[in-house]
């Protein structure tokens, strides 16, 4: 948003210079990103006029031009400007005059001619870029008048870096109304008085857009004159905004755009058939907009049409065709309100992006239309001429936005900003940025006007009395509170401890994305409880992980393929299934806190002090024992060959159990799987609920016995089948806490037993902490311990 300091202060009470204008609208949030200082500096420079300019003798570029400044007599001056010619008016710098670029201008002679002066380009006065001619004033420029005078000099021209939710400031009424909530003074502007209505000159307006276009004014002007030159007062304004002076019609619209906020359009009346209609493009359509660029339209564009042919693209731009020219005697004026969602896009879908199409899909004020139809009227009115006919309306007042009715809590105010702002200060302000304030016990009822679209809760009220009160009038402060150490539970090992025991065990943690794809885990097998994404950021990742171990294997296969041999990682982060009973009951996903491991390659790194040996089942087996081990607590858990997973190897898995319940799985990948997955090589994985592995024994101090232990070793002959966790608990269940360790030291099969049978060595270590346990005894605990391992394990003791 770029405007003009003088026209900003016309329309509002600023008593601060530049500088703290350009602060205090910073300080508020509506950054000022350039300011650029225009005509200072310009004493010695007068209004001139051209009265005679012949050919210079010495050079085809230059001409020498008699100039009339109002002295009395006419001065020479040589000028090389294209433009300069006969009769027009100009800028005259004179003889002791300092220009803003540093150009002190004195008597010289240009190729043997003297000349007395300079005429100036708008660019060597520091008012505008254009370098391309001399500045052409208007021919009723008084000759003799100081420049700076006469076009209302020295101004600035002010640059804002507005955010997106402040389309009310793309108009300098609105922008005025946030300066005098700053300043404590008021917006000088009333109300629009409607201009006089002298023919009645109509047209049909027909809205076939729904609420896309939910209001839409016009009115037809007669007998105006197109060619009417723009007052300077109004053209100069557009140029420090940055835009060029066009024509009247044009220029009126664009400066009816600046000053209020409402993009408006002319179209030759005479051009236009029937109806105008306000409705969606139609599949292929084409339109020639003002830029000559032909523009292919489709159903998400919104149009302006009469019953023929589209006219113009809604929001955008206008079309060529019905575009208004010198010799348009009478215009079709409009003046809408698009919602933003209509127009959000279409302008870049186009290539293009115009000023109407920055401000409509940033939201205009649904109120302005009217007003603006009605200023634009009466600055074409004594403009152009021409009779005005009467506003044409078409609106569904049922799809217009409604502005907001919120309350705003005095409690509330002061927790969020840390300071008490007097209600009478609140109440200022609120009422000078144009809303509605009701007092109420523990606040105030707020409305906001229809051009405030940002408002929408009650700490937008909150950021309005931070930002216009000033955010400098709120002091710094450190917060304050007491912090709580957390005790760690001694009956529980943190996550960090378990990830540094894996570490220590020479496995790098990996972290993978909560997101895979679907036809990831139809390889894995895992086709149920899954829980899919509903706007996932591509297929590839389109469905929560029901297990760490797809995402483990990608990473351990991508170290494969990058020469790395041996790979030993692990993750602990969460799974997450939904049953179809729970998608029906709209309940949230389960969420499984989960330890994954997974490793390939040899069993140590390379090493001369030992063989290289391929990693097997026991050894990342004996990695989980020493996990236990550390909980203290190992006789809670056990292995079993039975319930294996569609992904495990069904002779080299294990199903791991605490207290008898599956936490998880320990073994090789399914050689299928393996060959799915392109991992060309055995590769062992882990994966359990973390929970359980949490869980810890409480150290608990015990005297050193005083009474000896005693060793009995049996050898059990038992089915192939049996597993080595089933005779431990039967044991221990069997002998009870006489039983201190239960050590096996051999495995034998072959000759003497029996095929599918094998023979287990153990050694029992009793002891009783009251007393010195009898051979009677341990013979006792041998014999339940043989008998218990007969009827249960179907055992034979081996003699």
């Amino acid at each position: 948003m770029k405007f003009s300091e003088n026209w900003l202060r016309e329309l509002v009470e600023i008593q601060a210079d530049r500088a703290a204008l350009a602060h205090a609208l910073t300080m508020a949030g509506l950054e000022v990103e350039e300011l650029t200082p225009l005509g200072e500096g310009l004493d010695g420079v007068v209004v001139a006029e051209i009265i005679g300019a012949v050919k210079h003798p010495e050079a085809d570029r230059l001409q020498v031009c008699t100039v009339n400044a109002g002295l009395g007599e006419p001065l020479q001056i040589v000028c090389g400007a294209p433009n300069a010619r006969v009769g027009i008016k100009i800028p005259l710098a004179k003889v002791g005059a300092s220009l803003p670029g540093g150009i002190n201008i004195k008597a010289a002679k240009l190729r043997g001619v003297e000349s007395f002066g300079m005429l100036c380009s708008a660019k060597e006065l520091g008012i505008d870029n254009d370098a391309s001619g001399l500045l052409e004033l208007p021919l009723d420029a008084p000759v003799g008048t100081p420049l700076a005078t006469y076009l209302g000099l020295p101004d600035a021209s002010f640059e804002l870096k507005l955010t997106p939710n402040r389309p009310d400031c793309l108009g300098l009424v609105g922008l005025a109304h946030d300066v005098a909530a700053l300043f404590g003074s008021r917006v000088k502007t009333g109300e629009q008085a409607p201009a006089p209505v002298s023919s009645d000159a109509r047209r049909g307006i027909r809205l076939e857009a729904g609420a896309d276009a939910p209001r839409y004014l016009g009115r037809v002007i007669e007998g105006l004159d197109a060619k009417a030159r723009t007052p300077l007062w109004l053209a100069e304004r557009l140029r420090r905004a940055g835009l060029r002076p066009i024509s009247a019609v044009v220029d009126v619209t664009n400066y009816v755009m600046l000053e209020l906020g409402q993009p408006l359009h002319a179209f030759d009346n005479d051009k236009l058939h029937g109806d105008i209609v306000v409705r969606h493009a139609r599949e292929g359509e084409t339109l020639t907009l003002l830029d000559g660029s032909e523009a292919r339209l489709g159903s998400g564009f919104l149009l302006i049409a009469d019953e023929q042919s589209a006219l113009a693209v809604a929001g955008v731009m206008g079309g060529f065709d019905s575009r208004v020219t010198d010799d348009t005697r009478n215009v079709f004026l409009e003046s809408a309100h698009f919602a933003p969602a209509a127009i959000m896009g279409r302008a870049r879908k186009l290539g293009m992006h115009t000023d109407a199409s920055h401000r409509f899909e940033r939201g205009v004020d649904p109120a302005l239309p009217q007003r603006a139809l009605e200023r634009a009227t009466e600055l074409l009115l004594s403009i152009a001429g021409g009779k005005a006919g009467p506003v044409l309306r078409a609106e569904n007042l049922a799809d217009l936005p409604r502005p907001a009715t919120l309350l705003l809590r005095r409690a509330r105010l002061q927790r969020v900003l840390g300071i008490e702002v007097a209600d009478a200060e609140v109440a200022r302000i609120f009422t000078a940025l144009g809303m509605q304030v009701t007092a109420q016990a523990d606040g105030w009822q707020v409305t906001a006007p229809s051009s405030r679209f940002d408002i929408e809760r009650e700490e937008d009220l909150i950021e309005e009395v931070a930002r216009i009160h000033g955010y400098d009038n709120i002091p710094t402060s450190t917060p304050t509170g007491a912090l709580t150490l957390a005790i760690e539970p001694e009956g529980r090992l943190n996550e960090l401890a378990v990830r540094e025991q894996w570490a220590a065990r020479g496995y790098y943690e990996a972290v993978n994305l909560a997101f895979v794809s679907q036809e990831l885990l139809q390889r894995w097998g895992f086709l149920q409880d899954l829980v899919a994404l509903a706007n996932p950021l591509s297929a590839d990742l389109a469905v929560m992980r029901p297990s760490l171990l797809p995402g483990l294997i990608q990473a351990l296969s991508h170290n494969r393929a990058r020469q790395q041999e041996r790979v030993r990682l692990f993750e602990l982060g969460r799974t997450f299934r939904i049953e179809a009973e729970a998608v029906a009951r709209k309940d949230a996903p389960t969420e499984t806190p989960t330890l994954a491991v997974v490793a390939c390659g040899t069993a140590h790194a390379e090493q001369w002090g030992e063989a290289a040996r391929t990693l097997d089942f026991h050894d990342l087996k004996g990695d989980l024992d020493a996990l236990i081990a550390w909980g203290g607590e190992p006789e809670r858990w056990a292995v079993h060959a039975d319930g294996l997973p569609a992904w495990l190897h069904p002779g080299r898995g294990a199903r791991v159990t605490r207290d008898g319940v599956t936490v998880g799985h320990l073994g090789a990948l399914h050689p299928q799987l393996a060959k799915r997955l392109d991992l060309g090589a055995d590769v062992h994985v882990l994966e359990l609920a973390l929970e359980p592995v949490l869980g810890r024994r409480l150290p608990k101090a015990t005297a050193v016995p005083r009474f000896p232990s005693v060793r009995r070793d049996i050898a059990m002959d038992l089915p192939e089948g049996v597993s080595w966790s089933q005779i431990e608990q039967v044991v221990r269940a069997t002998v009870g806490a006489a039983l201190q360790e239960l050590r096996l030291f051999d495995r034998y099969s072959g000759k003497g037993v029996e095929a599918g049978r094998k023979s287990l060595a153990m050694g029992l270590i009793l002891q009783d902490a009251s007393r010195t346990l009898t051979d009677d005894d341990a013979d006792r605990y041998i014999r339940e311990a043989v008998a218990a391992l007969e009827v249960t394990c179907m055992a034979k003791l081996r003699g």
